[in-house]
């Protein structure tokens, strides 16, 4: 068998549930769902759950009243969990593979040159194995010439036990074999927008998709849906990109209930700038601009409506929480309107340079405060990172700690997490105790 390069997409399965479950063995088997912030509706689900006909988005409320009698477990969104559990399956993938792109927080993407389909399968399940020894977590790996192959290698991955958990496409009859049992509506790159177009002209399958001359591909559709079509045929030609730094950030809630004071406002939105600078600090970046938006609940036709977006621009562009905190702070109080009941706010920092390029302004430019505020923060985000995450906070933030063994630390106004679990990688508080007898 002739080498070449593969594509290989690794996936981790159902990938909040299986935090959860690492865990809590005693979820195992059982029908699970995650609930998005304020338990509103699911995120995720457990393929018991999928089996029940439990779908994606569906309110949680709706959920109750759909499965009355089903026995579903119901749990609040760690992401504190999620992240550091999916970021050590992607050290360990990183560690394995000759080329690395991570591509979202449960995915990545890897390039394996000079090597054959056999080859390329021993690969895969010796990753599968490496993951599962090393975190408890299972992926599923798709092979293939392109990525668009190998995302759908990874769907029979998933599917079919007997590929134990690798699916490797390498020969053009594997190719077309797999393109007809792929629905089309399951092909990386086709949108909603112009799936209901195709399946209006019987395009039902990728093989269908596929089929079709490239002539007319060019004319009917973009250059986004004409690389699938390429891409299905066997022709890499999605460029090879590593993620790219944010252009802009924002961080946006929908309020547990309705907030008419100054004081609750301002911590959320508070948290919500602080937030925003963690994440410009994590890719070396600054902001220049950051904005504020608050909202009324429009669907509360008996109250009165209002809703604005504001935006200050910083003389020094900044990643430090103390600064972009007050900029929010003191838009807030320009857009805030008394005897007003509102439901949702965010934060965005937009204006985005790497720290390195920045501009400081020639004027206001203080470079010994500027100092301070690094130090500041890189002091305590490796706090938060040892002792876990929001152990140490600014005040305007109004940090209260819940009571109650192992459960995680929340604001005084944060969203409803009623049914969290713990965090036993990242909190000393939530360590799982040895019982008597273990070793």
């Amino acid at each position: 068998m002739s080498k070449s390069t593969f594509y290989a997409v690794i996936d981790c399965d159902n990938c909040f549930v299986s935090c959860e479950r690492v865990f809590r063995p005693e979820l195992n088997n059982r029908a699970v769902v995650v609930l998005s912030n304020n338990d509103g509706c699911v995120v995720a689900r457990s393929k018991e759950a999928k089996a029940l006909g439990v779908k994606m988005g569906l309110p949680y409320y709706q959920m109750l009243q759909e499965f009355p009698d089903a026995d579903i477990v119901a749990l609040s969104s760690n992401y504190e969990l999620y992240a550091d559990m999916t970021g050590r399956v992607m050290s360990l993938i990183r560690k394995s593979a000759p080329d690395f792109m991570r591509y979202s927080i449960d995915e990545a993407f890897c390039i394996l040159r000079g090597i054959d389909g056999d080859q390329a399968k021993k690969w895969g399940e010796d990753i599968h194995s490496l993951v599962d020894r090393g975190t408890g977590m299972p992926v599923s790996i798709g092979i293939a010439p392109t990525k668009t192959l190998a995302k759908a290698a990874c769907i029979f991955a998933k599917k079919y036990p007997g590929y134990r958990s690798c699916c490797v496409i390498d020969s053009d009859e594997k190719r077309l074999k797999a393109l007809e049992l792929v629905p089309v509506e399951d092909v990386w790159g086709i949108g909603r927008r112009i799936l209901p177009r195709l399946k209006g002209m019987g395009i039902t399958t990728a093989a269908k998709f596929a089929a079709h001359t490239p002539q007319w591909i060019r004319s009917s559709f973009n250059i986004v849906t004409e690389r699938t079509w390429k891409e299905l045929n066997g022709i890499d030609c999605i460029p090879n990109e590593h993620a790219a730094p944010k252009q802009s950030i924002c961080t946006s809630r929908t309020f547990p209930k309705l907030i008419d004071d100054y004081t609750s406002l301002r911590t959320q939105v508070a948290n919500y700038a602080a937030k925003c600078a963690e994440k410009l600090r994590r890719q070396n970046s600054v902001a220049k601009t950051v904005s504020l938006f608050i909202e009324t609940n429009h669907f509360r036709e008996d109250l009165p409506q209002h809703s604005t977006m504001l935006r200050a621009t910083l003389s020094t562009p900044s990643n430090s929480t103390i600064t972009i905190v007050e900029a929010v702070s003191r838009l807030l109080r320009d857009a805030m309107r008394e005897g007003y009941f509102y439901r949702r706010a965010g934060v965005i920092v937009s204006d985005i340079t790497d720290v390195e390029g920045m501009q400081p302004d020639l004027f206001e430019y203080n470079p010994d405060s500027y100092e301070r505020l690094r130090r500041l923060d890189k002091t305590v985000d490796r706090i938060n990172k040892l002792c876990g995450s929001e152990t140490v906070v600014i005040g305007t933030r109004q940090y209260t700690r819940n009571e109650g063994k192992g459960k995680a630390a929340q604001f005084s106004t944060a969203i409803r997490r009623e049914r969290l679990s713990q965090c036993p990688t990242t909190r000393w508080s939530d360590i799982i105790p040895l019982n008597k007898g273990d070793k």
